[in-house]
């Protein structure tokens, strides 16, 4: 992958690339830099996933934290005497992130070593499939500072938690541990700290090898799912499920079961 960063790390192996926040001394809280950069990296993973040179992302936190959401001392967010309006930040940074990460046509992890608080929190729960260490918390600290849970947090937390408990974690700001997040339906997989990495990126290997085609219009689906009516949803998986059977993926795959051999997807 090209371009060197400052404060990530980007890395392609086995068709999986490995965006790593790394800012391990601050908690790997953001910057108007790591937001340059991390728009970066998602360009090439973006531009990998239109030549077939990625096929899923793994994002993770390096250090002992996941993400602690915005860093304040930041000038851009910085406390004033002058009136500040920090939907400026929102619309130029948090919200290009997570649409981004939601609108890629491939898997994305997020394997969330650490504290993920904040802003940090959402980027976490807007990819695909979230694992955690069992050390690992999420904060939703906006309350604590007189702030709305922002970077599409307000969205996703009613949707996966319900409204009571998405009321309780956005008013209390109350720590959540990894243990609790998956009983609550608000990740994945709560992991042991040691396996954490060496899971996720066996995993994602595997789901590298799958038919990320596949894949994509499956998140098309269930993202839109949430907005729909039963008859809308019904008629996108029609939709859908005729753009799937006219993928090269869908006649590989249909290929080796009937040969009765491994499949070899392309993401096509």
């Amino acid at each position: 992958m090209s371009g060197t960063f400052e404060t990530i790390r980007f890395e392609l192996a086995d068709a999986v690339a490995t965006l790593t926040l790394n800012r391990p001394d601050r908690l790997n809280s953001f910057t108007n830099q790591m937001h340059e950069e991390v728009r970066a990296a998602l360009a090439e993973v973006k531009a990998g996933r239109a030549d077939g040179s990625v096929r899923v992302l793994v994002l993770t936190g390096a250090g002992r934290g996941f993400c602690a959401g915005q860093d304040l001392s930041d000038r851009a967010v910085a406390p004033t005497d002058a009136p500040l309006d920090l939907g400026e930040s929102i619309e130029k940074n948090y919200k290009p992130l997570v649409m981004a990460l939601r609108s890629l046509e491939l898997p994305v992890i997020a394997a969330v070593n650490g504290v993920a608080a904040g802003a940090g929190a959402n980027i976490a729960l807007a990819c695909d499939l979230v694992f955690a260490a069992r050390s690992a918390s999420f904060i939703q600290s906006f309350a604590k500072l007189g702030l709305i849970p922002d970077t599409g947090g307000s969205w996703v937390l009613p949707r996966l938690v319900g409204p009571a408990r998405a009321m309780g974690l956005a008013l209390l700001g109350d720590k959540l541990s990894a243990e609790q997040a998956e009983q609550w339906g608000l990740i994945w997989k709560c992991l042991d700290d040691e396996v954490l990495m060496p899971t996720v990126t066996e995993l994602a290997r595997q789901l590298a090898k799958g038919p990320t085609f596949g894949y994509a219009q499956t998140k098309k689906a269930l993202w839109a799912s949430s907005t729909h009516t039963f008859e809308q949803q019904l008629d996108l998986e029609r939709t859908l499920m005729s753009v799937c059977g006219r993928s090269n993926d869908y006649r590989e795959g249909v290929a080796a079961f009937m040969e009765k051999r491994a499949p070899q997807f392309k993401g096509d």
